[in-house]
């Protein structure tokens, strides 16, 4: 395990906020949140925010959520609008959804003021299968594409960009985000908390991928019998249309670093986006996603998929707290990890390098 004060430590806490969620590639929202030219959301990166803005042209751009007058965020974090312009609720300087100043009530004929030197600061923003990733440090990270090759192959012939979300749950739970995602990377705790999940996936099949910084994971087997992961193992979806004979039969569980677990299963795809809200604290996004011939069946629900996990997953929080309440404890020391957690060490040992200041998302081999 990592020291114990990476998991208690506000200080520590703080200097991840800095460098791995505001230095680099973080996953902010989806696509299909911003579908329409004109659609605007402000969501939290590390010590500051950022303003996703769907264009005419249809491009994503994503600016500072900071308004270049007196600074105040152009829309609350976690909210959404749509609007031909982004506008600033203090005192209504407007900019066009390309970022430039148009608009600045007494300063259009004020000698030597040039709107053009007041345009949003503008921060790189990247795609990729209808998640949206930001780089709140402005471009420290390198190609988000490049980062995720390797995984790009993994996850394309599920189409996660072409699914529709159907259900969604938020949760909060008093933990650190690295211990959630520390859960995340093993099935050694599934026999001891997890017997819907064991009844329909053993917990010791599988294997993991090899390691590749900016991502870790691997897949297990569904049991005989079983058509996907749910409370009685049958599917009420429709199999993905891109997966071959093996896709249909495993399960991939893939951490992208920092915030993303993708879970992809035979006829959805369940994504937790992590949003750390404190040392002790964390809020978890979680959606489901099916085939949009799925969702049109009259009689489709979800809720096979959404059950299921969301007993799993508070399993999973009730756990995870009750490590953090452990960690709390003076007392607490590092211990050692089982063959079971090889991709808990390749997941804590990316975060060490971190901390000595090399790069998660771009190691060196």
């Amino acid at each position: 395990m990592l020291p114990r004060a990476a998991y208690t430590d506000p200080a520590v806490f703080d200097w991840e906020q800095r460098h791995f969620f505001g230095g680099g590639w973080m996953c902010v929202a989806r696509s299909e949140q911003l579908p329409q030219p004109g659609d605007q959301r402000a969501e939290a990166t590390g010590q500051g925010g950022v303003l996703l803005v769907r264009g005419e042209d249809g491009e994503l751009r994503a600016f500072a959520n900071s308004c270049r007058h007196r600074g105040h965020e152009l829309l609350p974090c976690g909210t959404g609008a749509r609007d031909k312009a982004i506008v600033c609720p203090y005192h209504a300087w407007t900019y066009s959804l390309s970022g430039s100043l148009q608009g600045a009530a007494g300063f259009r004929k004020l000698p030597g003021f040039d709107f053009g030197e007041w345009c949003l600061a503008p921060l790189p923003v990247s795609e990729w299968h209808g998640l949206v990733f930001v780089d709140g440090s402005g471009g420290a990270a390198g190609s988000l594409a490049d980062a995720l090759a390797k995984l790009d192959e993994l996850v394309a012939p599920y189409e996660p960009e072409r699914l529709v979300t159907a259900g969604e749950h938020r949760y909060d739970a008093a933990a650190n985000w690295k211990t959630l995602t520390e859960n995340y990377h093993e099935c050694y705790h599934c026999p001891s908390i997890h017997p819907e999940l064991c009844r329909v996936s053993p917990p010791r099949s599988g294997e993991n991928y090899a390691s590749d910084g900016a991502w870790i994971g691997g897949w297990m087997d569904l049991r005989d019998g079983m058509a996907t992961m749910s409370l009685d193992g049958s599917s009420r979806g429709v199999p993905l249309r891109g997966l071959d004979a093996q896709g249909l039969r495993t399960v991939i569980y893939v951490n992208i670093f920092p915030n993303v677990l993708l879970s992809l299963h035979p006829d959805y795809v369940m994504t937790h986006r992590l949003i750390p809200v404190a040392a002790d604290r964390t809020t978890i996004e979680c959606t489901w996603a099916f085939a949009p011939e799925a969702i049109a069946k009259p009689d489709f629900d979800p809720g096979y998929a959404v059950d299921f996990w969301d007993i799993t997953n508070q399993q999973d929080w009730s756990a995870c707290e009750s490590v953090q309440r452990g960690l709390a404890s003076p007392h607490a020391s590092p211990g050692p990890l089982s063959r079971s957690e090889d991709a808990v060490y390749y997941y804590v040992t990316s975060i060490a390098r971190g901390y000595l200041g090399q790069s998660v998302w771009n190691p060196v081999p």
